[in-house]
């Protein structure tokens, strides 16, 4: 359990410069050979029992609107999400799940609409990666996603690895993808790798990422870079429609200046799927 950025989830577009109540445990439904978090996802870390009543009481404390359901898969504990996640919405709390979208519709469409928010990792848009890598398929990730979309806001992650889905063409399809099922205004995070659990691969290189970024922009008004310093692009958010800055970012650090009240931009009045 953390108190955390909105931003670190990563949500660049919903009510940022929030804090977040963000809580995990042990567990995940993919085994991936390079995650970023084998500790808790492949392996049993310490962990204890706290009642649903008392993470929202816990919210309350940290004086935070918002519970992010995150670390390790939130399907895994689907059960205890779900009940938290009922409970949050009945006493005006956000809920934020930060998952790999791997489920079944059903369950899935019972917890969706309690959830205001969802970021899905998209491991790579080729299904051989997922079978390969996660011992898992592309198809139902995608499916959660266009099960979700129009009913909760989306933002979606691809962790760039080198050597595995780090061409130019994956890069390409999967920003098509997303503009074709979710819209242009959706925003994209391509995030850098580090060498973790099973795969030594080298670390992404930013020019790889500057790559990615250069590409997905043709198709996507809202292209991110995580987890990769000295880099411009990718960071801040201007409005889609005029070129304005709206959010300007360092670290976790936000400045909000390009909105009218309504939370439109100030000089052109476009939305840019941007919650405020």
């Amino acid at each position: 359990m953390n108190l955390d950025p909105i931003e670190k989830k990563p949500l660049y577009h919903f009510y940022p410069g929030e804090k977040i109540l963000s809580i995990g445990t042990n567990g995940c439904n993919l085994s991936c050979q390079f995650c970023q978090n084998w500790s808790i996802s492949q392996e049993d870390s310490l962990a204890e029992d706290i009642a649903p009543d008392k993470i929202i009481k816990s919210a309350n404390r940290y004086n935070t609107r918002f519970i992010a359901y995150t670390y390790n898969e939130p399907f895994i504990w689907y059960e205890y999400v779900l009940e938290t996640a009922k409970a949050a919405k009945k006493h005006g709390l956000i809920n934020v799940l930060v998952t790999n979208g791997y489920v079944n519709p059903e369950p899935f469409k019972e917890l969706l609409p309690y959830i205001s928010a969802m970021n899905v990792d998209v491991k790579s848009i080729n299904n051989d990666f997922y079978r390969g890598l996660c011992k898992a398929k592309l198809e139902p990730v995608l499916e959660t996603i266009k099960i979700a979309r129009g009913i909760t806001h989306i933002e979606i992650t691809n962790l760039v690895i080198t050597g595995e889905n780090d061409k130019a063409d994956e890069f390409e399809e999967l920003a098509k993808w997303v503009a074709e099922n979710l819209g242009r205004d959706t925003p994209l995070h391509f995030s850098a790798y580090f060498p973790s659990y099973k795969l030594d691969n080298p670390p992404t290189q930013a020019e790889t990422l500057l790559k990615a970024y250069q590409i997905a922009r043709k198709y996507l008004c809202f292209v991110y870079l995580g987890n990769v310093a000295g880099v411009k692009e990718g960071r801040d958010t201007d409005c889609c429609k005029c070129g304005v800055k709206l959010i300007e970012r360092v670290g976790y650090q936000i400045n909000i200046s390009g909105f009218m009240d309504s939370g439109k931009c100030k000089n052109c009045g476009s939305e840019n799927n941007i919650k405020l």
